[in-house]
């Protein structure tokens, strides 16, 4: 896995995270910058999953629960109405970050 991060780029945050596409759970790393969010498959799944996220682009993060226990879903609303869920640990401390860059 390797990012290419722009000039002045810097990683704030970044963690193992799954990617709820259309039909199929995409397990990968979500990473927080300075400057934008990336999301990068991990090895092993069938096809390389790779994106950014920039901060025009987002309408609102919301927070949602994937099980009764279980409090660490985040959903990225696009301005597009693309909606881009993950699933992440410290889901609020990451949540805040996106809501800073915004």
């Amino acid at each position: 896995m390797v990012v290419n991060f722009k000039s002045n780029e810097q990683v704030v945050k970044a963690g193992d995270s799954t990617y709820f596409s259309e039909n199929e759970k995409i397990s990968g790393k979500l990473i927080i910058t300075n400057q934008r969010i990336y999301f990068i498959s991990v090895n092993g799944h069938t096809k390389e999953v790779e994106f950014e996220i920039l901060p025009s682009e987002i309408l609102e993060v919301i927070y949602f629960n994937q099980s009764i226990f279980s409090q660490n879903g985040l959903n990225v609303v696009m301005k597009n109405g693309d909606q881009l869920k993950f699933t992440v640990k410290k889901r609020n401390e990451m949540g805040a970050l996106i809501n800073k860059m915004y």
